[in-house]
């Protein structure tokens, strides 16, 4: 980080956050772009066409444009052409809403495939000068396909919401009258993010767990938000699950917002670690304040 005048080491940050590499956005490459193609992977991996999905959700804090939708761009790159579109923005957290609310569609019998996506480009609002955040985070994308079937996939899904902390973790520029206002970086109170977070990973995870009847030592697999590796140590500890069960890719890809939990469960599925029939509880927790968690059993 030398050549961009930030005083910190790789060993400085891999002690403090177990990031040992990211990866950054080509210039011209935007949301929907990542988004775009961790979708077409997903899609060639389930087997399914553009013409049997009908909901596309996209998780993400750095949209396109202001609009219209990331959703939308992302399903006229895939060719979509029926169904419908939309952002969800929960910051870290996104990605777990979007799987929740995809889930709900489908049980209400209003979608039978939906795809759902995280996708970042936190590169381009991150003050590099700004130590405490600019080692941190990453850009990428992730998507799932959930489809309706006579047994759930998707068993129990809480997410919550505390506005009063919202100046904790935030991004406030805007844009009135053509011109940016406000702060255009992102700005964190490590330290009370730190200790918010553990705090609702734990009970995020036994409020699901307990919706499932499902006891935490048959959680195969353990996917909380790649923030930083003392968090997923934490949260491993405190549901007393062995860390060798907790997926971690923070080293590999940083944090990449509501794309770190897709891209966990991806590396996961394709190293043969996640196989179908196992219990998978993944969580998020980001600025808002938002958090929750997902449990589900893996078809394929």
């Amino acid at each position: 980080m030398a050549e961009r005048g930030i005083e910190t080491s790789d060993e400085w940050i891999q002690e403090r956050t177990g990031i040992a590499q990211r990866y950054i956005a080509a210039e011209g490459v935007f949301s929907s772009d990542l988004g775009a193609e961790a979708a077409r992977k997903a899609m060639q991996d389930a087997q399914v066409s553009a013409e049997e999905i009908d909901l596309v959700i996209v998780a993400t804090s750095t949209p396109d444009m202001v609009f219209p939708s990331t959703a939308c761009l992302v399903q006229q790159k895939l060719g979509i052409a029926q169904g419908f579109a939309f952002d969800v923005q929960a910051v870290c957290s996104g990605f777990v809403y979007a799987m929740a609310t995809a889930d709900l569609y489908i049980k209400a019998g209003k979608v039978r495939t939906a795809l759902v996506i995280g996708a970042e480009v936190f590169s381009r609002i991150l003050d590099w000068n700004d130590r405490g955040t600019c080692v941190l985070f990453g850009d990428g994308a992730g998507a799932v396909l959930l489809r309706a079937g006579s047994s759930p996939g998707v068993l129990a899904h809480r997410l919550h919401a505390q506005g009063q902390y919202a100046d904790i973790l935030r991004t406030a520029g805007g844009i009135q009258h053509g011109k940016a206002t406000g702060h255009p970086f992102l700005t964190m109170d490590g330290q009370a993010v730190f200790k918010l977070a553990v705090e609702v990973l734990e009970s995020s995870a036994r409020e699901v767990l307990a919706d499932a009847n499902m006891p935490a030592d048959q959680v195969d697999w353990l996917i909380p938000h790649q923030a930083n590796i003392r968090i997923l140590q934490f949260a491993a500890r405190r549901l007393k699950l062995p860390f060798e069960r907790v997926v971690v890719t923070v080293n590999q890809h940083g944090n990449t917002s509501a794309a770190s939990v897709p891209l966990a469960l991806d590396v996961a599925r394709r190293d043969g670690r996640i196989k179908a029939g196992q219990n998978v509880l993944m969580q998020g927790v980001g600025g808002g304040f938002t958090w929750g968690a997902v449990l589900a059993r893996m078809t394929i």
